[in-house]
Formats: structure tokens, C-alpha cells, sequence
């Protein structure tokens, strides 16, 4: 078990925490959003939020469960626009995402992912002999499909609402770069179909959310469905050169049981990575991203 840190770069900080929100920088723009494991005093004074922040947001129906999606509404001061792009640095590329104000509080990025980013590059460029192949399950708006692209792989990108799979798809236009696969699918179906079909993956990227729902109306409960999920998950990986990552940002999912359930269906491996994915706001608090496993064999 460890601590993995995701450094804040140029177009992104956690500035402060505290009082169930958070206080970011994403580029020009600071935002104030709800973070309910931000239970301690934030470091700066109300007054310095507001007048720091160019958007804040504000839920408009109380949610007890923190796993649920949270609607609400931005107010925003005259300068802040609806949509913007930031740029994340790799060693060969430079990551563009196109973010905007979304009724959930999400803006189109996480950014503490930024440490998958930089470990997908890395492991795509050293799969050698053949064109690397990657699937990215729950994959929102494509962060991790382009830089896997960018570092030579072939993609596909799965995902269950069509919107994202729209921004996903002018997120990889933004960075000049085609040929992502585009699923509109329930996650759990398409990787059943592929086993069928006997195709294999070097790479899977997936970050399941705590539930959701399928194109179809198929219903998705991450404590029910992540153990048979990632025994199919096994059966898509390339025998000789793979790499996978879990990211669970889910109430109750601790690294432990993480790790539990890979060393149960994938047995001990050397070069596996297990632990809870942080970022630090620049007052010294460390707000935790969830359980974070990622293993490869290159």
C-alpha cells in the first residue's frame, strides 16, 4: 500500500480545501466545487474564496449519499466563460481538453488523473514489436483514449452517454489527432462481446463509477458488479505485454479491497502499484482520489 501523488502543473491547482469544497485553478479560471471528503476548516477565509473564485457551484437538491451525481447550478462572474481549454505537458505531447460548466459539478477533466496520464504514455511507448492495443472502459471525455493514441496505441473508448462521447470526440479533434474507436455502450455488455469474439487488449484503462446507467437503461452498482467485471476484464488482457489500471472513487472502497480483488482473480504480479491517489492543496492537506491500482508487464 501507498500514497500516489498527482503534482498540480501549470494549467491546474488545488489551491485550498475545507468545509466540503474545494478551491481550483483550471488554467485562467478558479472554480469553487463541493469535495464532501474535504471535512476539515478551509486554510483561507470565505471572503478570499469569493473573491478568488470565478464560478461557484451550488447544489440545487441535497444529496446524502456522495456516490449519487449532485445537481445544481454555476453562478459566475462576468469573465468567466462557459467554455475553455487547458493543456497538460507529457515528454512528446501536450494533452488538450476542452472543459466546460456542467450541471454536476464536473467540468470535462479530473485532474488528479494526471498521474495515469503520464503512466499510460510511458507504458504505451515501451510495448515494442507491435502496434499496442488499449481499451478505455467508463471513459468520459477521453483524456486517457488521446494520450494513448498520442503515444501510439490503437484506441477504443467506451462509454455509456452519448454527450460525452461527442466532447470526447472534439477533445481528440483539439489535439489533431483521429482514429479513436467510439463505443456507445454499457460497459459491461461490450466487454462480454469482446471475449466472444476473442480480441485481446495491452492496455485497460478503467475508472467505474460507484453506479450508473447504460445506454439501454442497464443498471450499473459498483459493489455488485466490479468482481465479475474485472474476471472478464482478465480474459481481454494480451498474454505476453499489458498493463491495467483501476481507479475507484467510491465510498467504502478502500485500496485493500482493491488490491483483494485483483490478487484474487490476477494472482501476485512484480510490477503492480497499489494505493490511495491524492492530491496536496498548496496549505499542506492531502485530499484524497480514491483506490488506485495499476500493474504492467512490458
Amino acid at each position: 500500500m501507498k500514497l500516489i501523488e498527482t503534482k498540480p502543473w501549470n494549467n491546474y491547482e488545488l489551491i485550498d480545501t475545507g468545509n466540503s469544497q474545494k478551491l481550483e485553478r483550471f488554467g485562467r479560471y478558479i472554480l469553487t466545487r463541493p469535495e464532501p471528503r474535504a471535512l476539515w476548516d478551509k486554510h483561507l477565509s470565505d471572503e478570499e474564496w469569493n473573491r478568488k473564485s470565478q464560478a461557484v457551484f451550488k447544489r440545487t437538491r441535497h444529496i446524502q449519499n456522495e456516490d449519487k451525481e449532485e445537481s445544481g447550478e454555476w453562478y459566475k462572474k462576468k469573465d468567466m466563460p462557459d467554455q475553455w481549454t487547458i493543456e497538460f505537458p507529457l515528454e512528446k505531447f501536450r494533452l488538450k481538453m476542452r472543459l466546460g460548466l456542467t450541471p454536476f459539478r464536473h467540468v470535462g477533466i479530473f485532474p488528479e488523473q494526471a498521474s495515469n496520464w503520464e503512466y499510460i504514455y510511458e507504458t504505451v511507448s515501451l510495448i515494442q514489436g507491435e502496434k499496442p492495443k488499449v481499451l478505455n472502459l467508463f471513459a468520459y471525455t477521453g483524456a486517457a483514449s488521446i494520450v494513448s493514441l498520442a503515444a501510439g496505441a490503437e484506441v477504443v473508448h467506451v462509454e455509456a452517454l452519448k454527450q460525452l462521447i461527442t466532447w470526447a470526440n472534439q477533445n481528440m479533434s483539439l489535439n489533431n489527432l483521429n482514429g479513436i474507436r467510439w463505443i456507445l455502450e454499457d460497459a459491461v455488455k461490450f466487454v462480454k462481446r469482446e471475449i466472444r469474439r476473442g480480441n485481446k487488449y495491452h492496455g485497460i484503462i478503467m475508472d467505474p463509477p460507484a453506479y450508473g446507467r447504460g445506454p439501454d437503461g442497464e443498471k450499473w452498482i459498483l459493489e455488485d458488479g466490479i468482481n465479475d467485471l474485472l474476471k472478464d476484464v482478465r480474459q481481454l488482457l494480451h498474454p505476453d505485454k499489458h498493463f491495467l489500471i483501476i481507479n475507484i472513487y467510491a465510498k467504502g472502497i478502500s485500496p485493500l479491497i482493491t488490491e483483494n480483488l485483483f490478487d484474487n482473480i490476477f494472482g501476485k504480479v512484480a510490477e503492480k502499484e497499489c494505493g490511495e491517489l491524492f492530491m496536496q492543496d498548496n496549505y499542506g492537506r492531502r485530499m484524497p482520489y480514491g483506490s488506485l491500482l495499476r500493474f504492467r508487464e512490458v
